[in-house]
């Protein structure tokens, strides 16, 4: 499976994205600029990612964590997109942990600058992923939130997901283990035309 957009997904995209930004792939290329927003939103996102070594918000970390997003991608265990503001990164989405078989399922994950909140692009992420997901034959797409995320939950209940449930102690974050509400959207129902039937 190839992680990269149909290009009928292609064609959906900026009905999706509010005007003046662009959703594309993230590319080998984006080690400055990924930094470069990682460092700008360390104190945003703090709270709810896991606690960064110094390395990671260099460009040579970046590289890193670029290269193996792009071998995920060649393997089809998932894909990334950034959202751009012209040359800078402001967001991203990554779909990972996918599992086909029976189970049709992955993650998804995602940010957005702090100084580019309140304007719908967290929704507009999620929408790419999920239709990339459903154009993947994904039947569930999953994601989670620290407890006290509510604007998280909001954006994810706008755009359809579910909560399904609280898992304890669930992801490691903020430097502690922390409990998770789970949610789910199924943009997928038919059977899996390239699924092994015993998973």
């Amino acid at each position: 499976m190839s992680a990269r957009l149909p290009k009928t997904v292609l064609a959906s995209v900026p009905s999706m994205v509010p005007a003046g930004y662009e959703v594309r792939e993230l590319s080998a290329t984006d080690a400055e600029v990924m930094a470069e927003a990682y460092r700008r939103n360390s104190e945003h996102l703090a709270p709810w990612e896991p606690i960064r070594p110094a390395g990671f918000y260099t460009v040579s970390g970046q590289r890193d964590v670029i290269r193996q997003r792009l071998e995920d991608q060649r393997q089809g265990r998932g894909g990334s997109w950034v959202l751009a503001d012209g040359e800078a990164i402001v967001g991203q989405v990554t779909l990972s942990n996918v599992v086909r078989g029976v189970f049709q399922s992955c993650s998804v994950g995602y940010w957005v600058d702090g100084d580019h909140t309140g304007r719908g692009l967290g929704s507009a992420l999620l929408e790419v992923a999920c239709e990339t997901a459903r154009s993947w034959e994904l039947h569930r797409v999953e994601a989670a939130t620290v407890l006290r995320n509510v604007a998280s939950q909001a954006v994810l209940a706008k755009c359809g997901f579910t909560w399904i449930g609280t898992a304890v102690d669930y992801l490691f974050i903020a430097g502690r283990w922390q409990d998770h509400r789970l949610y789910q959207r199924l943009p997928h129902d038919g059977p899996p035309a390239s699924a092994s039937a015993s998973g």
